[in-house]
């Protein structure tokens, strides 16, 4: 498309998370640590939060990589509608039979962790989209966390969710649950510094110059995103695409402002809003 006009290998801000690709943003760096380090000390229960778009999917993926070598991993990226199918997801993960009748497959998962944690490799589930579960499939996940040994978890879970988690997890029927998280961590938008860094980031990666995209233009690109990483995504692709048509080697001011008006979720504002943010 525009990686040639622009010298750059490849499109720099695809909307496909990238664990090669992953820049340590604050928030970022705190949640994967919070995360392995609750893990390796046995906790049980971590919760993970953050709005639409601030990387939940990109974390989640590097928790992948970095449990990998310790811990049986279950990842669950759809919530599931009801226990059963919670049970069956976590099943065939684990490579449970799947002629196994309903009523004993939290049996045959106890008895799989049991020996998961047996061989030093205990079992970890991380469960995405979580504010979407059911309220029995959250409970489900709670009397999961309680299946232990006298020395340890024998399931310790991540959740993985938007801001309404929370208010889930702060209702009364789930002080059960809310009790049960050991650490918490919550994805922050950027801020501009951040942005910015971000960005360049991105370019200098794809071998492009940074000069593509100047102080003003990532200016206005934080302000319209409110520092939220899908959306830096989109603006400056759609930014890239527009320049490239033009045949304009940097972005100007007029192609961030098309780029803005053409994303429904992007903040619209004057250009002086650019100055204070």
């Amino acid at each position: 498309m525009y990686q040639a006009f622009f010298g750059l290998n490849l499109m720099p801000f695809s909307l496909t998370p990238d664990t090669r690709s992953f820049f340590g943003l604050r928030s970022h760096v705190d949640a994967v640590n919070t995360c392995v380090s609750a893990m390796e000390m046995g906790e049980g229960l971590v919760k993970v939060t953050g709005e639409v778009g601030t990387g939940k999917t990109m974390v989640c993926r590097l928790l992948l990589t970095a449990l990998a070598r310790d811990f049986t991993l279950v990842f669950l990226p759809n919530p599931a509608n009801s226990v059963v199918s919670l049970y069956h997801m976590i099943s065939c993960e684990l490579g449970i039979l799947e002629q196994t009748e309903h009523d004993k497959l939290l049996g045959s998962i106890q008895r799989v962790a049991i020996n998961a944690a047996r061989y030093g490799r205990p079992v970890v589930i991380l469960c995405d989209e979580a504010q979407a579960l059911p309220d029995d499939v959250l409970e489900a996940v709670r009397l999961l966390g309680n299946l232990e040994t006298e020395q340890r978890k024998l399931i310790q879970l991540i959740l993985f969710g938007q801001p309404e988690l929370d208010e889930r997890l702060g209702q009364y029927n789930m002080r059960q649950l809310l009790q049960r998280i050991s650490f918490s961590a919550s994805l922050a938008s950027l801020t501009y510094a951040e942005t910015s860094a971000y960005i360049d980031h991105r370019i200098r990666e794809q071998g492009g110059s940074l000069s593509i995209f100047n102080f003003w233009a990532k200016r206005r690109i934080w302000v319209a995103s409110r520092g939220i990483p899908r959306l830096i995504h989109q603006l400056c692709h759609k930014a890239l695409l527009l320049s490239y048509g033009k045949e304009e080697l940097f972005v100007s001011n007029r192609t961030v402002r098309l780029a803005i008006k053409d994303t429904p979720m992007a903040r619209q504002h004057h250009p002086l809003k650019a100055i204070w943010g």
